[in-house]
C-alpha cells in the first residue's frame, strides 16, 4: 500500500490499564490490552481483526477512534497525529471517523427517539438546520432499509437487526471516511446478519469508506474484508491480504482458528485444530510467545527474550516470527 493511498496509519500502539492494590491503591501492574500493534488502512479499504474474545480487538477499536487515549504509540489519520490531541479538536476529527458497537441495545439511548438518535451527531457537530437535519434523517433511514415513520419509534419498538440498522445510519449522519465496526453481526440472527454485511458492502461502495471490520467469526470477516489481521494477546500476529491467509496462513494460531470454520459439507471431513491450555494473562504475559506458552509448545524456551519480529515473508503479507509458531 502506498503511503498516498493510506487512510489510517497505528504506529507501536500500546492501551495498558494500571492494576491497583493495598491500603494506597498504588499500581501494582498493568492490563496489557493492546501491546505494540502498528497497521494500516487504505482509503476504501476493508481491514478484518479477528481473534479470540478478551484478545484486545475492541480495545484497540476504542482506541483507534479515541474513546480511549492510548498509553504510547501514534496513530495517524489523513496524515495528522490523532494521538495526543484533546477533546475540543477531537469533536471537528470525528465528523471523519465513527464506531459502530456490537450491541445496539447499549449503545443507543433508550429515552430518544430513533429521529432523534441519528440527527444527534449533526447537532453535536453544529451541522444544518433544523429542517435538514429531519430531511437528513428521513434520507438515511431509506438509505439502510427502514421506513420514514420509523424517526418517532424508540430503539426497544425494533428487532436487533433494525436496531443495528439504526446505528449504522448514526454513524454515517456525518459521512464519515472511516468506520470502526465492533462484531456488528455477531448478536444477530444468521439471516440478519447476511442482511447487515450485504447493507455495510453496498454502502462501502456508495460512499468510499474504509473499514475496520472487527469479528471472531472468520466466515463473515472473509467475506467482509480486503485484508485480514490476526490479533493474539494484545498483539498482531499475522497480517495478509484475506485469500493469502486463507489458503496460506503461517502462524500456528492462525491455522488454529482457520481450522474451527464450519464445513457446509457434512460429508466433508475437517481437521481440526483443538487448542490446549488457557490464554495467559495479559496482567502478567509470559516472557517469551504468549501462544507457544499457551500450548506447552517443546520450543517455547527458545523465544523467552526474543524480540519476535513482525516480518514480511511474502509480499504483503507479515508473520510474527517465533520458533513455536511459525516453520522456518
Amino acid at each position: 500500500m502506498n503511503a498516498v493511498d493510506e487512510l489510517l496509519r497505528v504506529e507501536d500502539l500500546r492501551m495498558h490499564f494500571p492494576v491497583r492494590g493495598g491500603v494506597m491503591m498504588k499500581q501494582v501492574g498493568a492490563v496489557k490490552a493492546v501491546d505494540g500493534v502498528s497497521f494500516g488502512i487504505g482509503k476504501g479499504e476493508t481491514l478484518g481483526l479477528v481473534g479470540e474474545s478478551g484478545c484486545g480487538k475492541s480495545t484497540l477499536g476504542k482506541s483507534v477512534v479515541r474513546l480511549l487515549t492510548p498509553t504510547s504509540g501514534r496513530i495517524v489519520f489523513k496524515g495528522h497525529d490523532i494521538t495526543r490531541v484533546g477533546q475540543f479538536a477531537l469533536r471537528s476529527l470525528r465528523r471523519d471517523f465513527q464506531m459502530v458497537f456490537q450491541d445496539p441495545s447499549e449503545s443507543l439511548d433508550a429515552r430518544m427517539s430513533v429521529g432523534e438518535l441519528i440527527a444527534e451527531p449533526l447537532v453535536i457537530q453544529g451541522m444544518g438546520s433544523r429542517t435538514e437535519r429531519q430531511q437528513k434523517v428521513v434520507e438515511l433511514l431509506d438509505r439502510v432499509g427502514l421506513p420514514k415513520t420509523a424517526a418517532q419509534k424508540f430503539p426497544f419498538e425494533f428487532s436487533g437487526g433494525q436496531r443495528q440498522r439504526i446505528g449504522i445510519a448514526r454513524a454515517l449522519t456525518v459521512n464519515p471516511d472511516l468506520l470502526v465496526l465492533d462484531e456488528p453481526v455477531s448478536a444477530l440472527d444468521v439471516s440478519v446478519q447476511s442482511q447487515v454485511m450485504n447493507l455495510l458492502l453496498e454502502l462501502q461502495r456508495d460512499f468510499d469508506m474504509s473499514y475496520l471490520f472487527i469479528a471472531h467469526d472468520l466466515a463473515v470477516v472473509k467475506h467482509m474484508s480486503d485484508r485480514v489481521a490476526v490479533m493474539y494477546l494484545g498483539k498482531i500476529v499475522e497480517l495478509a491480504h484475506a485469500d493469502e491467509i486463507y489458503a496460506n496462513p503461517k502462524h500456528a494460531y492462525t491455522k488454529a482458528l482457520l481450522s474451527a470454520i464450519p464445513v457446509p459439507d457434512p460429508a466433508a471431513t475437517n481437521d481440526r485444530v483443538i487448542l490446549e491450555g488457557d490464554v495467559p494473562s495479559p496482567i502478567n504475559p509470559p516472557e517469551g510467545c504468549a501462544f507457544g506458552h499457551r500450548v506447552g509448545h517443546p520450543r517455547y524456551q527458545e523465544s523467552i527474550g526474543q524480540e519476535l519480529p513482525f516480518l514480511e515473508v511474502s509480499p504483503g503479507h507479515f508473520v510474527q516470527k517465533c520458533p513455536c509458531c511459525v516453520d522456518s
